[in-house]
């Protein structure tokens, strides 16, 4: 098992529409809700039935107003399962293209809300009840409408906001959720060419960054892992992006747009001429780096401030003469922000739908904007570590396949190095990072949040989910410091002072006490910049900060998680560790304290990922060296491995298949080999030791 493999990000999809972070979950049981639902039915009076029903009215207000009301319903995930038993899609379908613009806006958000809250299955669903029809046709009339560049007459009542480019925003967030969903809404995104009115919606920065960052969300999940998307885009179709990564504005929301396009633009890499790659690569980079340069922290102190001033001018034009009608006005626009924030949430007080931008609030948005930008280029730069990993559909076929079997005894006899996903970096990607910093860059996002921006957030209700997007930005960087130390040499690091450095870093960290350190996503993330750490550290022969008490103390918490990613983390660091200090002298007793660790995960975590790690682990540790043969005596390795062989090969025979993917039952299959191996090496050491 060895090296960890390298952890590739897909885009989230995009949460409903006009709700704030932590919408959609449900507020009680699921199955006390359906039946709920069905005494309604039986009574005739199911909320769901009634909304349907009004979208065959004549008056357009009535059909308006029921969409509005599907759309607010649907943000309560247990409610879903009604509207998609009544066939809402089929009934919203046809008010897509509904001869008044309002219904049209309102039904696609009202879908919109449907896909983002229901999850893929909702989606799939959507799909097979033919929801692609009308939105296609809705988009392609978005389109003549933003290529006329309609001026909507302030006298029309109707048209005096600009219902185009609201309706194509809903529009494109339903397709977006959608086809990140499903591959069927992929494929016919891709035929009906509806990238061309992406890009027109992307065009509009300048004026409407709302629906250019809908746009760029979209852009970047459609080209992702998507070959045939790739001969949509011409000469204009790439000078449009160009454009955007180049836009320029005070607003955080164009840091998000430039971060999602150069993602989409990294997707497209393929067609980009050799001859311009690098300055491509480069450009991306420069955008990242610019990016992730801005102190969130300082950022959300600052638009607290502006908050403030805001509401203070907001109150003074009626109360300018009365000091106290101006604290008055203050306290109760605070009050009317908390009692907002607490309807909205209401009974979704476990829920989290933490990837929405917050539409309320002009300061949070930007906020928010920016630590979104800031995660999406983390995410980016991983991917950008990565090389091609098979898809999940690639790996299903495979393990459905009748030749599964010859395809792993292939694999193992070739060496499974074809079936690891290996770090690397192209030239033009490591001069790039170099040029911009991007290590260091990397480096300063995985400390803590800022506290003053913590308290100023933890504080006020509308400002407290900006917290945890906080801790997400670190929890990616500390991912993305995982990848970064498993691509670069240490010279590019800064050599082993800086490594040291960094070790002691994350070693406080580590051990910090706060909430943030509880959470299997910080864990999962700090474990693995610590074993890639540790790896590289060991490599070049630099001697480790961390004492074996702390590691040991930082993977029986690993352990204790349910996170399986945290567990291997936690068993490769010993592994790296008692492999180091296999080859000094007086290390005995610290191999033992590790071996037994190890033996009692390998023989009894419930998980064969888990155990296969943990043995990979006891081979490294105990491979070589005088100390680790005296450690191997004293716990009884051999005898325990020998007891545990026929074990652990009944368990990979018997829960193999169909729990585990193609990948993991290779390298299973390999582990079983070395423990094989490994007893008889073994068992030649005893003999020798005993002779």
């Amino acid at each position: 098992m060895g090296k960890s493999k390298g952890r590739r990000f897909r885009r989230p999809s995009f949460a409903p529409a006009g709700l704030p972070f932590g919408d959609c979950n449900p507020g009680k049981g699921e199955r006390a809700a359906v039946e709920e639902e069905e005494e309604e039915e039986e009574a005739g009076c199911s909320p769901a039935l009634e909304l349907l029903e009004k979208l065959q009215s004549p008056s357009s207000e009535v059909r308006e107003y029921a969409c509005a009301s599907i759309s607010k319903l649907v943000q309560q995930k247990q409610i879903i399962p009604s509207f998609i038993r009544k066939d809402a899609v089929k009934c919203l379908g046809p008010m897509l293209l509904d001869k008044c613009l309002a219904v049209r806006e309102t039904a696609a958000g009202a879908l919109r809300n449907l896909s983002a809250c229901g999850g893929f299955e909702v989606c799939d669903n959507m799909v097979t009840q033919d929801i692609m029809t009308p939105l296609v046709a809705l988009l392609r009339e978005c389109s003549t409408g933003l290529e006329a560049n309609v001026v909507p007459p302030l006298k029309n009542k109707e048209l005096s906001k600009n219902y185009i480019e609201d309706i194509a925003n809903e529009a494109i967030n339903l397709l977006w959720n959608l086809c990140e969903s499903s591959s069927r809404a992929l494929s016919i995104f891709t035929r009906e060419r509806c990238v061309d009115v992406v890009l027109q919606c992307l065009k509009r920065f300048s004026t409407n960054t709302e629906l250019s960052v809908s746009a760029a969300y979209c852009l970047q999940t459609v080209t992702e892992d998507n070959p045939d998307l790739l001969t949509s885009f011409d000469a204009p179709s790439l000078q449009v992006l160009e454009s955007a990564m180049l836009s320029s504005g005070e607003a955080m929301e164009f840091s998000l747009i430039k971060t999602l396009v150069a993602g989409a633009v990294w997707n497209l890499k393929d067609i980009v001429p050799v001859s311009s790659q690098a300055e491509t690569i480069n450009a991306i980079l420069k955008i990242f780096s610019e990016t992730l340069a801005v102190d969130a922290g300082q950022v959300i102190v600052q638009m607290k401030a502006d908050e403030a001033q805001r509401l203070k001018a907001a109150a003074e034009p009626e109360t300018k003469d009365d000091p106290a009608a101006v604290e008055d006005a203050r306290a109760n626009d605070d009050d009317e922000m908390e009692q907002t924030t607490k309807k909205e949430k209401g009974k979704h007080k476990n829920s989290d739908i933490s990837d929405l931008l917050p539409l309320r609030n002009e300061e949070v948005r930007r906020a928010s904007a920016l630590l979104v930008a800031q995660r999406t280029a983390l995410e980016i730069i991983v991917n950008m570590c990565c090389s091609e990993d098979p898809s999940d559909d690639e790996w299903e076929e495979l393990s459905s396949s009748d030749e599964s079997d010859m395809y792993i005894e292939n694999s193992l006899s070739e060496g499974i190095g074809q079936l690891m996903s290996p770090l690397c970096l192209s030239a033009e990607v490591h001069t790039a990072f170099m040029n911009h910093l991007i290590p260091k860059k990397i480096f300063d996002k995985t400390s803590f949040p800022d506290s003053a921006a913590v308290d100023i957030c933890s504080r006020s209700p509308a400002w407290k989910p900006l917290i945890r997007e906080m801790n997400k930005v670190q929890c990616r960087a500390l991912m993305c410091l995982h990848s970064i130390l498993s691509v670069l040499d240490a010279e590019c690091l800064g050599g082993a002072s800086a490594l040291q450095a960094l070790a002691q870093h994350l070693s406080q960290l580590i051990f910090s006490h706060t909430d943030s350190t509880k959470s299997d996503e910080f864990l999962e993330a700090v474990s693995s910049a610590v074993r890639a750490l540790l790896q590289t550290m060991a490599s070049k022969s630099i001697p480790q900060c961390m004492t074996p008490e702390q590691l040991m103390i930082l993977c029986d918490a690993g352990i204790q998680s349910s996170n399986i990613s945290v567990k291997v983390n936690a068993v490769g660091i010993l592994g790296i560790t008692g492999s180091v200090l296999g080859k000094e002298a007086g290390t005995a007793e610290t191999l033992k304290m590790i071996g037994k660790f190890l033996l009692e995960v390998a023989t009894n975590d419930s998980s064969l990922v888990v155990a296969g790690e943990a043995l990979d682990s006891l081979f490294d540790v105990f491979a070589d060296g005088k100390e680790a043969e005296e450690a191997a005596n004293q716990i009884k390795l051999l005898p325990v491995l020998k007891n545990f062989q026929p074990v652990f090969k009944m368990k990979i025979r018997k829960e193999g298949k169909g729990k585990y993917t193609m990948e993991q039952l290779c390298i299973l299959d390999n582990v079983k080999m070395n423990l094989r191996r490994f007893i008889t090496y073994q068992e030649a050491v005893e003999k020798k030791r005993t002779s």
